[in-house]
């Protein structure tokens, strides 16, 4: 059973790291709301982009002059992971959420014999999947030093991306990212974007009567197109994935202050029976040496 000093510093220890939980709550408090108005603001914009993409697309889908964006290389041989987790932990089970899902894609794909290469943005990302995936890793994002996500950071990693699909390295390309939904919820999310994806039912989507002529053609509209819309789409993930970092430290801080306030309720009442049985036997000692006398 500890001492009562034992139990002192640990009650006071307890105190401090909730003092700094609660100090991370509030900060995570205060850059949710930033991060959640640019994920909100950016949505519009990428799904009118989708729809604007897949009614073009729509039009020249299985044509010989579709964009090689578009149609793909003809093989899916070849994967490409695009992994966003956070440069930083202590926030719950936001990053293990994301590499839970990429991972499982990833061996699903192993199992069906094709090749995977993954590309890490986020530290986090990349140190839970070099354990069992290391030798399938071609690349690293560092974000550490960026206070902001902006555009510039998206359009980087689709050049990237681009760079490495026009040189055949891969033949379809998924990001893997948490979509926020609240400060509780954020749902781990696939998506590709390499080949672009037709759908039928893309939200924003025009009219199907109305009729569109298009100059220059969809298939030089489309060509332009196509890679911002690939630097959009990572842009919105790296946006959903700040605002759903920013959520899950807010909860995970929140639950740790409260364990922490918790343990140190436990401890006091622990050590206050402790003084009080050290406080009796000192008392009993002194009345039965009086009464030796």
């Amino acid at each position: 059973m500890p001492n009562l000093k034992d139990l002192k510093n640990r009650i006071n220890s307890v105190k401090s790291t909730r003092k700094i939980t609660k100090a991370m709550q509030m900060v995570a408090a205060a850059k949710l709301r930033r991060a959640q108005d640019a994920a909100e603001a950016g949505r519009p914009y990428a799904a009118r982009m989708a729809a604007v993409v897949n009614g073009l697309a729509a039009s020249v889908a299985g044509s010989d002059s579709a964009p090689r964006l578009l149609a793909g290389t003809g093989s899916d041989k070849t994967h490409l992971l695009v992994v966003m987790t956070a440069e930083r932990g202590l926030c719950g089970g936001f990053n293990s959420s994301i590499v839970k899902l990429a991972r499982t894609h990833a061996q699903d794909l192993l199992s069906k014999g094709k090749t995977v290469k993954i590309l890490t943005v986020g530290k986090k990302g990349r140190e839970q999947l070099k354990r069992e995936l290391g030798s399938h890793m071609v690349a690293h994002v560092d974000l550490s030093d960026v206070k902001r996500i902006g555009y510039e950071n998206a359009r980087q990693i689709a050049q990237d991306v681009l760079g490495r699909f026009d040189a055949g390295d891969f033949d379809v390309a998924t990001l893997f990212f948490n979509r926020f939904e609240s400060v509780i919820s954020q749902i781990p999310t696939a998506q590709q974007v390499i080949p672009a994806t037709v759908s039928e039912d893309a939200e924003g989507a025009t009219d199907s009567d109305a009729v569109y002529e298009y100059e220059p053609s969809e298939e030089q509209i489309l060509a332009d197109l196509l890679p911002r819309s690939v630097a959009t789409q990572i842009f919105t993930a790296l946006l959903e994935n700040g605002a759903s970092e920013q959520g899950a430290r807010m909860s995970a801080m929140d639950n740790a202050t409260r364990n922490a306030g918790d343990m140190i309720d436990r401890l006091s009442i622990q050590y206050n029976r402790s003084r009080q049985a050290a406080i009796t036997t000192e008392l009993i000692e002194i009345i039965s040496g009086a009464e030796a006398l």
